[in-house]
């Protein structure tokens, strides 16, 4: 787990600019095959609680799963970890808005558009109509945030917005919640609820 964390890390430097040899090297030792790009922590924690709900080690199968702090740096990231840099194969999750960004950054590294899976919103939107509203609102409660939900549902922005909208939004209104319920979510899906953009990536790993 340590020397994936310093892959990541060392490529997230050789994407800025920085060298590559600590990224080549950790690759080898690694014997990474396959770089899942992510836009950001939220899609990360939601993809390695799906993997470790599946019985998966994506490190021993040689896929590293890779965030990159938005999506308008997957162009980077593509030529670092695609054919021109690691020759690793691509593939990734975005939202619908950002898939414009990564078949662009896959097609200048020269790997497969369709191995991008796209949420028909987000991620978010997506576990949020996996799991119901009602359910959802649940693991608010349970989590102590029910407070901080009636305050927000008060807010005049608010008023009259679908539930599944406000629910989406309030997850993104205070720095860590998305990550927190990125794994909170995908842990409370029950057999059959999980989302096709996420079941489409791991079937493609």
């Amino acid at each position: 787990m340590a020397e994936t964390s310093a892959f990541r890390e060392a490529v997230g430097g050789w994407a800025n600019g920085g060298p590559g040899e600590r990224a080549r090297e950790l690759a080898g030792r690694l014997g990474v095959r396959t770089a899942v790009l992510l836009e950001g922590l939220s899609d990360l924690a939601a993809v390695e609680t799906l993997a470790a709900r599946q019985g998966r080690d994506l490190a021993a199968e040689g896929v590293c799963v890779v965030q990159m702090a938005g999506a308008m740096n997957v162009g980077r990231y593509a030529l670092t970890l695609g054919p021109p840099g690691l020759g690793l194969r691509l593939t990734g999750l975005c939202d619908i808005r950002e898939r414009p960004f990564y078949e662009r950054g896959f097609d200048r590294a020269g790997a497969p558009a369709d191995a991008v899976f796209a949420c028909s919103a987000d991620l978010e939107d997506e576990l949020v109509r996996a799991l119901g509203t009602a359910r959802v609102e649940e693991l608010v409660h349970a989590e102590g945030d029910d407070r901080a939900w009636q305050t927000f549902l008060r807010q005049p922005a608010q008023l009259g917005r679908p539930r599944p909208q406000q629910l989406r939004r309030f997850l993104g209104t205070k720095k860590g919640r998305k990550i927190r319920y990125g794994h909170l979510l995908v842990e409370a899906l029950g057999p059959g609820q999980v989302p096709a953009p996420l079941t489409h990536l791991f079937a493609s790993l």
